[in-house]
């Protein structure tokens, strides 16, 4: 079984997929290719994806069972253990500088009050 899931990704990459993925939901697709040929859409999205960003997860005979890789995502697989994960890069700019609260003292830092 083989999930490719394009985001942003030209139309005409959607439709040469549907030639042997099902399309279940808008830049999702769904088969079950033979390694040969996923391991060729693979290089073709990668090649056509232009600005877009693609993942594809696929089964596969190891301890999880599956692997997936991705293309121009800020989640990148990593390797802990033998276990496969996705390292999610944190956003400091959406973190508080100060800690923010509902007491007294939190809203008198925000507020600038005493």
């Amino acid at each position: 079984m083989t999930v490719i899931v394009l985001t942003n990704c030209p139309v005409g990459l959607r439709g040469f997929l549907t030639r042997w993925l099902l399309e279940i939901s808008p830049g999702v697709f769904l088969g079950s290719p033979s390694k040969r040929v996923r391991d060729e859409l693979w290089d073709e999205v990668r090649a056509y994806s232009g600005q877009g960003r693609a993942l594809m997860a696929y089964q596969t005979n190891n301890e999880q069972g599956y692997a997936f890789e991705t293309h121009d995502h800020a989640w990148h697989p990593t390797d802990r253990e033998g276990l496969t994960l996705i390292h999610r890069p944190t956003d400091k700019s959406r973190r508080p500088t100060t800690p923010t609260g509902w007491s007294k003292a939190s809203k008198r830092r925000r507020f600038g009050g005493r």
